[in-house]
């Protein structure tokens, strides 16, 4: 049924209003909707794993062998190592920021439970859900690496200055500033170069830390130890002999630039007893662990799952919703002008204007009308005037 020329304006105006609004949504959605998605999100639950190398050394000291009774400072070789971090948000956590904690082991597997474990920590640290950097309040972390008689973590407040555990959205081909846990101070995560993984863009940073007195670090008695050189596996017998533990390390970093997550990474870890940061009396620890293969996977697939949802409301959202505005904008504005120019309605009169039949006909000038005749029924004034017809008597 065709529309009448009031409800086309009518309609006309509401698809006019609706191309315009569906265009500016297209407009703000990639601006503001894509600004409050591009933040780490709260549900994050990260476990990731590194193994050693087998091509490279992996050396361990064996730490019984400094208390034995008989024989120096014994260091095993080829020693199987595996580093899993888990990861979590915990409170204070909000729209804006959050709080990261990290539990993080190094064991050794060739030995099981408690006799195989190297170190242990946990790390907290509440970060800007954007940037990954810390927040400016102090102290923003602590860190745990030792327990009391209870088997309780001792937690200790530490400022933390620069990147962990996530890079910012939108990482950048550029140097970051990145704290080491282990150092506790902050060394920056060079960019080295653009690569793939599996596919997936990365950008490769590097980080290293210098050779670092972890006695300096944390005043704990096994970062300082005074036995005779010959324990050491020094010249000079019983001679004590102090050295102190420092830690160095080389890390590398793959993070895909879109979400900053870390796809890759590996640590070059080197620590050693010295009588100085130059001078390795005994090595305590040297290794290269990276990332395995199916934590590979699953970081990969973290990324993923965050670039689909950000290309869906940064392009496929705003393109569907601005072809939409477009197509009822100008559908609009082709029934407004449509509308405005449908032909008025006729009079309810007659057929059609009064003083004229609905059709076109050629008729004489008017006559005087005739006296109705005898019988006739008269019509009333308001019927529709009757044509004229001349007829020629001469012809019946």
């Amino acid at each position: 049924m065709a529309l009448s020329a009031g409800t086309r304006r009518t309609v006309a105006c509401l698809l006019v209003g609706l191309g315009a609004l569906l265009i500016v949504m297209a407009l703000l959605i990639p601006t503001y909707t894509v600004g409050k998605l591009a933040k780490t999100p709260l549900d994050l639950e990260i476990t990731t794993i590194a193994t050693s190398r087998e091509d490279e050394p992996s050396l361990v000291l064996d730490s019984k062998s400094l208390t034995a009774p008989q024989g120096s400072a014994k260091i095993d070789e080829n020693v199987p190592l595996l580093s899993q971090r888990f990861v979590t948000v915990e409170e204070p956590s909000d729209a804006d920021q959050m709080t990261v904690q990290a539990g993080q082991t190094l064991r050794r597997t060739d030995r099981q439970g408690d006799t195989g474990l190297l170190t242990a920590s946990v790390d907290r640290v509440t970060i800007d859900r954007k940037t990954g950097e810390p927040v400016s309040t102090e102290p923003n972390g602590s860190i745990s690496v030792s327990t009391n008689e209870k088997g309780e973590p001792l937690t200790e407040p530490v400022q933390h200055v620069g990147l962990q555990y996530r890079f910012p959205i939108g990482t950048e081909k550029k140097d970051y500033p990145y704290f080491d846990l282990n150092a506790r101070a902050t060394y920056p995560a060079v960019f080295k170069e653009e690569t793939e993984i599996n596919g997936t863009t990365v950008y490769h940073f590097q980080n290293s830390v210098p050779a670092t007195s972890m006695y300096d670090v944390v005043k704990a008695p096994t970062n300082r130890l005074t036995l005779p050189a010959a324990k050491w596996g020094l010249e000079g017998g019983d001679t004590p002999v102090t050295l102190t533990r420092y830690y160095k390390n080389v890390r590398d970093l793959y993070v895909e630039p879109q979400t900053g997550t870390v796809i890759s990474g590996g640590e070059s870890l080197h620590i050693f007893y010295g009588r100085s940061a130059e001078q390795e009396d005994v090595t305590a620890l040297k290794s290269h662990l990276v990332f395995d293969d199916e934590t590979v996977e699953s970081q990969l697939s973290i990324a993923k799952d965050s670039i689909d949802t950000l290309n869906t409301f940064g392009r496929i959202v705003p393109i569907v919703l601005g072809v939409l505005g477009v197509i009822a904008l100008i559908a609009g504005i082709l029934l407004g002008i449509r509308g405005g120019s449908a032909p008025a309605t006729a009079s309810s009169g007659g057929f059609g204007p009064r003083g004229g039949s609905g059709y076109s006909s050629r008729t004489a000038p008017s006559a005087p009308a005739a006296p109705p005749a005898q019988g006739a029924v008269r019509r009333g004034e308001d019927d529709a005037p009757t044509e004229q017809i001349n007829v020629d008597k001469k012809n019946l």
